[in-house]
């Protein structure tokens, strides 16, 4: 199989993992609860509009983020592969890994204060946490513009479908119910907690022949 594909597959695969839609779908029902549904689909656009355009940008910026403070890209791997496991640990457990997740649910119910909602928790850091943000970098390590458009590609197709999962919250929580959810998202923590691993390996590879070299 052509590299390029087996790259957004992988990529794909590892944003749909952490991000997880369906699993993500009750908590906007639950942040956005007695909100009108026009400034519900507000909240939902931009929630994955400004989640994409921060992921977009420590994709395409990674390896001058990386230069200007002086990062290597084998520390960054560990780091960021250890941060993706921890989250893939903490869904599998069935637990919200506070790293990916809101402490606190948001109780206003006003339209300007439900839009508020949209930029945090939902875009931030529930979309485009810690552990999204590692991802992106990760697989945009070598800043070259198919890897990047790659990136940016398969995160923007995991967005549209957390979008229309927002907006069908109602109707897709109340069809798979929570233990189907529950399952979904153990199974999400159990890839991700295997992209996580594997980042690691690489990156301790990476730090090795440095050493070497």
């Amino acid at each position: 199989m052509d590299n390029a594909a087996v790259h957004f597959g992988t990529v794909l695969v590892a944003f749909f993992a952490i991000m997880n839609p369906i699993a993500n779908a009750p908590l906007f029902l639950a942040l956005t609860e007695g909100v009108e549904e026009d400034v519900r689909r507000q909240v939902a656009l931009r929630a994955v509009a400004l989640a994409f355009l921060i992921v977009a940008v420590f994709a395409i910026g990674g390896r001058t983020i990386f230069d200007l403070f002086g990062i290597t890209l084998p520390a960054f791997r560990i780091a960021g592969g250890g941060l993706v496991a921890l989250v893939g640990y903490h869904m599998l457990q069935g637990k919200t890994s506070e790293v990916h997740s809101p402490r606190d649910p948001v109780g206003e119910e006003s339209a300007d204060a439900a839009l508020g909602i949209a930029v945090s928790p939902l875009a931030i850091p529930v979309l485009a946490g810690p552990g999204t943000i590692a991802t992106a970098m990760n697989y945009a390590s070598e800043s070259t513009i198919p890897e990047v458009v790659r990136v940016l590609a398969a995160f923007g197709l995991v967005c549209v479908v957390t979008w229309a999962s927002f907006l069908g919250a109602p109707t897709l929580t109340r069809f798979l119910g929570k233990n189907a959810i529950d399952v979904i998202t153990r199974l999400m923590g159990l890839i991700l907690a295997v992209v996580g691993v594997q980042m690691l390996i690489v990156g301790v590879r990476g730090a090795a022949e440095l050493s070497l070299g």
